[in-house]
């Protein structure tokens, strides 16, 4: 059976090169042709001889993922169905800054529009939240490091193709846990980050957790470099546990504990995502719980539209009571953004991902 080569290390490769009587620094060049040309094919890689590339080819395989559909939004978000593969699917959406004028807004000082990928990191969920569409799913298995890698590479494509800009934001909020996939998560955004690799910025990559605390402290312990989000939705236990059953073994002062370790220990502040559901969490007593809980971990706070699914009954708050809601908070000194969801018609939205098709 052949070995799949993007899990072999440099010096896997550089062994495997020297066993088979091949000069070491032919490693280098194929390391390259992986992880910063991108090349999904031996037959890709020119500057090997054509009886090295054969060999190569009868000794490993490289596992690509392709477009099984994409879906264009009205507001220009694109939604592609990636098939791994096994012949699982796994959702990843391009985000490009908003429209005004036919011209693209929102741009990252002189580097041009803004331009954001949301990766999944599993097929499936295992955290059952109740207001996203991946929580109705269940968790058939982890993505490796070169697919979330392939899901940035593709939908970076896309933005050059569709808007002739790169990419310059990631998140980690497409379908799965990240942290439940740590050690697959973290390599990825090694190859994204590396110079050898795709050469991003890691203070451009965020990743989301439902809230995993062990895990949490372990991102201190690793010193990553990236941003983190934690999606909150209701600050006080009670409320909590019966959106997001994974706040039964990881409790809101575990949370605070481990969020404050890793502020400790990298210096970078968490986000706050909060999706004010109407008559659930949208009271200026929940604005209250929540500014009492941004006291205990140095945090800001993006408010969330909530995006309907089929499976749950949620809807979204009314808009005066959302300035009511953001009005408190912005009043006490926090700082809140409320973000405006992207891409709802075609299911691409924050917690509509499900991998419909097929």
């Amino acid at each position: 059976m052949k070995q799949d080569i993007r899990k072999l290390t440099p010096t896997q490769i550089k062994d495997w090169f020297v066993q088979n009587g091949e000069q070491g620094f032919r490693a280098k060049q194929v390391h390259e042709w992986l992880w910063k040309k991108s090349a999904h094919s031996f037959g890709q890689m020119s500057n090997l001889s054509v009886p090295l590339r054969e060999k190569l080819e009868t000794a490993f395989e490289i596992r690509p993922l392709s477009i099984a559909t994409e879906q264009r939004s009205n507001d220009g978000t694109i939604k592609s169905s990636f098939r791994l593969f096994d012949g699982n699917l796994v959702e990843g959406v391009l985000i490009p800054a908003l429209r005004t004028d036919d011209s693209l807004q929102d741009r990252d000082n002189t580097s041009g529009p803004r331009m954001t990928a949301c990766v999944s990191s599993q097929v499936g969920c295992s955290l059952t939240c109740k207001f996203c569409a991946t929580g109705y799913m269940d968790r058939k298995r982890n993505l490796d490091a070169a697919e979330i890698y392939d899901q940035v590479v593709a939908i970076d494509r896309q933005a050059k193709a569709n808007y002739e800009a790169p990419l310059t934001n990631i998140v980690y909020m497409g379908m799965g846990e990240p942290l439940l996939n740590y050690k697959n998560v973290l390599e990825s955004v090694d190859r994204i980050t590396s110079p050898d690799g795709l050469g991003m910025s890691a203070k451009r990559i965020t990743v989301s957790t439902a809230g995993i605390a062990k895990m949490i402290k372990q991102l201190g312990d690793d010193g990553v470099k990236f941003n983190l989000a934690l999606s909150l939705h209701a600050a006080n236990d009670v409320k909590r546990n019966q959106i997001m059953p994974i706040n039964e073994s990881n409790s809101l002062k575990n949370l605070a504990e481990s969020l404050n370790y890793f502020y400790r220990k990298t210096g970078t502040r968490v986000t706050f995502e909060y999706i004010v559901f109407y008559n659930f969490n949208d009271t200026l007593q929940d604005a209250k719980e929540l500014w009492e809980f941004t006291k205990r971990v140095p945090a800001k706070i993006n408010i969330i539209e909530y995006n309907p699914i089929s499976e749950a009954n949620f809807t979204n708050t009314d808009p005066q009571t959302l300035d009511k809601f953001a009005g408190f908070l912005d009043a006490k000194g926090v700082t809140v953004n409320i973000r405006r969801s992207r891409g709802k018609d075609i299911d691409a939205a924050c917690g509509q991902l499900a991998g419909k098709e097929k």
